[in-house]
Parts: C-alpha cells; sequence; structure tokens
C-alpha cells in the first residue's frame, strides 16, 4: 500500500481498535445489566432510523468526496440542503413511530420513535462536515473523534442502565454518539449553509451520488430484511439473539476492513482516472484482508461458544449457533466490504447498484427460506450462504467489468488462503477434541464458567494462531504480511500487474 493509505490506515487503527476494545467493555456490561427484549425494542428501531439515514444522505458524502471541482459555495448550498433534509426527516420518523408501534403491537414504540429522531437529525446534519474532513485527509481528527465519542456515549449508556431505564438507556446512548460526533465535524469544518439550496451544486454530484444512494436503499433492505421479519413472526427476543451474534460476526468485519476502507475512497478518488493505479494498490488490500480473514473466520466457529458466553453471558446461548453459522461468511465478507468503496473510487456507482440489486435478491430468498425452516440459525445459516455466493458474482463485475481483468487470475491470488483455512480449521477441531477428553475436562469443570470459557478460548486460539503463522510461512506469504504491517516491500501481486495495461 501506498506510504499515504499506510499511515492514514494506522492511525485510523488505533483509534479503531481502542474504540473496540472499550466498545465490547461496555457492550459485555450492559448485555449484564439489560436484557435481550430490551436489546430488540431497539434493534427494531434502528432498522428504521437506518432507513431514513438513508435518505439523508443520498450520497451526498460520497459525491462531495469524489467531485473535486466543488466550490465553498457549492459545498454551503449541499449543506443548507441537508440541513433542510434533517428537519424533514426527523419529523417524518416521529410520526412514523405510529405505524410502527401499530404494525408491532407494541406502544413501546411511541415513546422511542420520536427519541431516536433527535439521532436521525444530527446524523443526517453530519453528512457535509463528515465528508469535508475525510475529503481533506484529516484521519487524526476523525480518529480522536471516533474513541472519545465511544467513552462518552457509552459511560453515559452504563449509568443510564444502571438507573433502571432499560432501553432508553440505548435510545439516549444513541442521541449523545451523534450529538457528539456532529459537534466535532462541524467545529472542524466550519461549513455554513446557504439562504437557498442552488440546484446546480447539486447537479455537480447528482448522477454519482443517484446511483450510489439506490445501491444503498436496495443494500438497505438486503441487510434489514432479517431483522424485520425474526422481529415480526419470531419476537423481539429472538430477534436480539440473532442481532447480538450478527454484530459479533461483524466485529471483525467492521473492525479489522473498516480501519482500511474509509480511507481509501478519500485517497484513490485522486486517481480515478487511473484504474492501473487503482488496481495493483486494490490487490495488496484484497491479500492482506483475505489473510486475515482466513484466520478470524475459523476462529469464530470452532470459538462461537466461548465467545458468546465471555462476552454477553449465559442468558444468549440461543445466539452461540447463529454466530457459529454466520463466522463462515467472515471470510467472504472482509474481502467484500471493501469492494464497494473502489467502484466508489472508480466513479462506477452504476455498477455497484446493479451488483447490490443482484445481492440484494439473493439475499432476500435466502432470508425468506431460513424463515420457513422457523428457526433464527435457519436464517443465519441462509445469510453467511448468501454472502459467500455473493463474493463470488460481486467481484466478477468489480475484476472483469469495472477495471477489465481477469477475475479468474485474481481469484486465483486467494486460493492459497483457502488452503491455510483448512489447515487452521483442523487445528481448531484438535484443540476442540483436545479440551472433550476426561483430563481437560475434569480440570475446566473445576474453574467458574466464565473462567472455563477463557481458558477454552484461549486454547483454540493459540492453536490456531500457530498454524494461521506456520502456514503463511510455508506458503511464502508471511513476506507481504508483514511488510505491509511494519514495513515497506514488494507485494507478491506485482507480477500481476502486468496486465493493468
Amino acid at each position: 500500500m501506498a506510504a499515504s493509505i499506510k499511515n492514514a490506515v494506522l492511525v485510523n487503527a488505533a483509534a479503531r481498535y481502542s474504540t473496540l476494545l472499550l466498545g465490547t467493555l461496555f457492550s459485555a456490561v450492559l448485555a449484564r445489566l439489560l436484557t435481550p427484549q430490551d436489546y430488540g425494542i431497539v434493534a427494531v428501531t434502528t432498522v428504521f432510523t437506518t432507513f431514513f439515514t438513508l435518505l439523508a444522505d443520498m450520497g451526498i458524502g460520497a459525491g462531495v468526496i469524489q467531485n473535486k471541482t466543488l466550490t465553498e459555495e457549492d459545498v454551503s448550498s449541499i449543506f443548507a440542503f441537508s440541513l433542510r433534509q434533517a428537519f424533514l426527516l426527523a419529523g417524518g420518523f416521529a410520526l412514523f413511530s405510529i405505524p410502527m408501534a401499530l404494525f408491532y403491537a407494541d406502544p413501546v414504540y411511541y415513546k422511542v420513535g420520536p427519541l431516536l429522531a433527535v439521532t436521525l437529525f444530527f446524523t443526517t446534519l453530519n453528512v457535509v462536515p463528515n465528508a469535508l474532513l475525510l475529503k481533506a485527509k484529516r484521519f487524526r481528527s476523525i480518529a480522536l473523534r471516533i474513541l472519545l465519542a465511544c467513552i462518552l456515549s457509552g459511560a453515559v449508556g452504563i449509568l443510564l442502565a444502571l438507573a433502571g431505564l432499560k432501553y432508553y438507556a440505548l435510545v439516549i446512548q444513541s442521541i449523545l454518539n451523534a450529538f457528539f460526533i456532529f459537534s466535532w465535524n462541524w467545529l472542524s469544518t466550519r461549513p455554513r449553509p446557504s439562504r437557498r439550496v442552488r440546484m446546480e451544486s447539486i447537479g455537480k454530484i447528482r448522477r454519482y451520488s443517484s446511483w450510489l444512494f439506490a445501491f444503498n436503499l436496495i443494500n438497505y433492505f438486503a441487510r434489514n430484511t432479517d431483522n424485520l421479519l425474526i422481529g415480526k413472526v419470531m419476537g423481539p427476543a429472538s430477534l436480539g439473539q440473532y442481532d447480538k451474534s450478527y454484530k459479533l460476526m461483524l466485529y471483525p468485519v467492521m473492525n479489522l476492513t473498516h480501519v482500511i476502507t474509509p480511507v481509501l475512497h478519500p485517497i484513490l478518488s485522486d486517481y480515478q482516472n487511473d484504474k492501473a493505479y487503482i488496481y495493483g494498490k486494490y490487490l495488496q488490500v484484497v491479500k492482506f484482508l483475505s489473510l486475515l480473514g482466513v484466520l478470524i473466520s475459523p476462529l469464530c466457529f470452532f470459538a462461537s461458544d466461548e465467545i458468546i458466553r465471555i462476552i454477553y453471558g449465559p442468558q444468549w446461548t440461543e445466539a452461540i449457533p447463529c454466530l457459529r453459522w454466520m463466522s463462515l461468511s467472515v471470510w467472504a465478507q472482509m474481502i467484500l466490504s471493501s469492494s464497494g468503496t473502489i467502484f466508489q473510487s472508480l466513479g462506477d456507482t452504476r455498477r455497484l447498484f446493479f451488483s447490490g440489486s443482484m445481492n440484494a435478491v439473493m439475499t432476500v430468498l435466502f432470508i425468506v427460506a431460513g424463515l420457513v425452516e422457523g428457526s433464527i440459525a435457519a436464517v443465519a445459516r441462509n445469510v453467511a450462504l448468501s454472502y459467500n455466493l455473493q463474493f463470488v458474482a460481486t467481484f466478477f463485475i468489480l475484476v472483469h467489468l469495472s477495471f477489465g481483468m481477469q477475475t479468474r487470475r485474481f481469484l486465483l491470488h486467494l486460493l492459497p488462503d483457502l488452503g491455510m483455512a483448512a489447515v487452521i480449521s483442523l487445528a481448531g477441531w484438535g484443540a476442540g477434541r483436545m479440551l472433550a477428553l476426561p483430563a481437560a475436562a475434569a480440570w475446566t469443570d473445576a474453574l467458574s464458567p466464565f473462567l472455563s470459557s477463557v481458558f477454552s478460548l484461549s486454547v483454540k486460539a493459540l492453536a490456531m494462531g500457530l498454524s494461521w503463522l506456520a502456514t503463511l510461512c510455508v506458503s511464502g506469504q508471511h513476506r507481504f504480511f508483514f511488510e505491509r504491517v511494519f514495513g515497506r516491500g514488494r507485494s507478491p501481486q506485482e507480477a500481476s500487474e502486468r496486465e493493468v495495461e
């Protein structure tokens, strides 16, 4: 990766991993103070706030980053448009709490909806200031903001939960987080809304943003159909169990890949007319994420029981089979999560939309099939399967159509990594069998349930981690991986860049 990308990634990683550690601790405390019912109520409402947030963004943030010709007057006009959207959508969501409460037959949504409308208001206002920070590549400021917002909102959430406010603790935590982030971004960039919205300013980003908005919209429905239907068919308690496992599965996807992807668009958009440059850098990103994913995905599968019990406690055991199934898609999702950023950097949001449409249909069909079986574990299994199928389909569109390269050669770069995953999985299975031996089982039974889970997770992580290091060295990929982390060096993909001409 280029030095500028690497430095930005390191800054983002420091904040992301610090936030991950603190967020996990806060979540572990809250999971013991609140019930699955509390989480289920907020999870249902969050599905709809996310939808309204998509209506607020409309691809504007990415459009501001991508377009290098915007003037200060254009930015002021676009910010004025966002301000109007903030009032309109916040008011609309407050009113939407009425049909939401009727649909779920629970009056609690009359109270929660108007409060989360405040979160939506500040999230909408934040679109332009956040984009300006990213466009200016002020990654240190963004990193510090992420960390402080996590500490402030997490601490308040715990205090409110201790005070017995139940799901209101999660709601107020969300409001405070959105307000803090907007305030920080606005004070850092100082955009001022113009008195009127100039349509010529909006027109500069309209085509790019429209396709991106269409993709985000359809991706939203695909990603949230499971929450919507589980909440309706199986109730908030089952949704709470499923949602916890889903979010745990997303931890490595979000916190290992999203230290890289947020900085790619602001940097690579400067080379949007140079496909060769973008493709060369992207090959390195994909390989790096793949080498991480072949360890994380098997570890989550073989240690799903321990992970759930350590982080959330014994009341969340129904989430264990869900996490086990969904962990099978972690490797694919870690790599796939970077594709949208590359479509955006190329300015090819039209193909991003078509790729998302195809994937959305696939996801919804698999979710419905899982619901027919009548269990959240079946839904989780089908969701994992759909993500793996989407991996192949998306990279055909990105590599073959957008870059004009051979998809087969691209996928061959990842073949050694699948062999590594098989060896690591064998190590995880062997560690589990060893822990089940009578002598080992008798020793762990003497420990408390929590310490027993910690010991079991440690043994599995050690066995699989050592297998990962061994296979990394045997396959000859250790130099690339550690040079990406600790120093400069040639990528093993450099030879393949001959096809980028």
